[in-house]
């Protein structure tokens, strides 16, 4: 995916972004092709920074560490498998645009990448009964509990601009599978636009998931979050967002 994302950011944007690779303590030498990556490609140290954690964190952990060090004034996350595609990120930027007035420090806004448009295709056909079943109950637990406009919640491509890295990711409590879902509840809480664009998108085999346990944990993990925010044990930023 990395090779498709310089090609397309040089394209698009001639220079002007950054790359950040997050090596979340894995042990299959990510930092080390993505050095060795960017000496191949002639891209400047300003260009492309490796962040690697000695243990670790979760993609939550990675992703908000990561795009809180981003220095542009739009910051999208994307896995690094490559299901998804980086020339999509045009349709999410003409969205954000819109959603922010291109004023992206005073205009919080977001916009997820989505995959609902697929449901019927070999993609998700071709996935097993029970992680279709488990997928499933999932996006209705989050359907129960508040998130209503969305329909992907889980897909990792999302697009936000520089006033919604602050007032989200700085409350963000869960570090793993959930965060995606967190972010949204932080932004519904805070009144910040989301909007949902499709985008292209392919299974890609070798999934971290451990499908009964995690999609077990991932459902514990949302109905504590969304309590603690309905309880007020958790701090949604609504304090700092009208002080701004």
């Amino acid at each position: 995916m990395l090779v498709e994302a310089v090609d397309f950011l040089n394209r698009a944007y001639k220079g002007k972004f950054e790359l950040l690779i997050i090596d979340d303590g894995s042990k299959d030498g990510t930092a080390e092709y993505a050095l060795q990556l960017a000496e191949e490609l002639s891209l400047a140290p300003h260009i492309l920074r490796v962040v690697r954690f000695e243990k670790n964190r979760g993609k939550g952990g990675a992703v908000c560490h990561g795009v809180q060090l981003a220095r542009g004034r739009y910051i999208i996350f994307a896995d690094a498998d490559g299901a998804s595609k980086f020339s999509d990120l045009g349709r999410l930027m003409d969205t954000i645009k819109g959603l922010d007035q291109e004023k992206p420090e005073s205009k919080a806004a977001l916009v997820v990448g989505s995959r609902a448009h697929m449901v019927s295709t070999d993609a998700v056909v071709k996935r097993s009964f029970l992680r279709n079943l488990l997928m499933y109950g999932l996006h209705t637990l989050v359907y129960v509990f508040g998130i209503r406009d969305i329909k992907d919640t889980q897909c990792g491509f999302k697009l936000f601009n520089k006033l919604a890295v602050r007032r989200i990711f700085p409350y963000l409590h869960t570090e793993r599978w959930i965060f995606d879902v967190e972010i949204l509840i932080l932004a519904e809480r805070q009144k910040i636009p989301v909007a949902e664009v499709p985008i292209s998108w392919h299974e890609v085999e070798g999934s971290k998931m451990v499908l009964a346990r995690d999609s077990v944990n991932m459902a514990i993990d949302l109905v504590v979050t969304r309590m603690a925010y309905i309880l007020g044990i958790y701090d949604d930023g609504n304090g700092k967002a009208k002080r701004e």
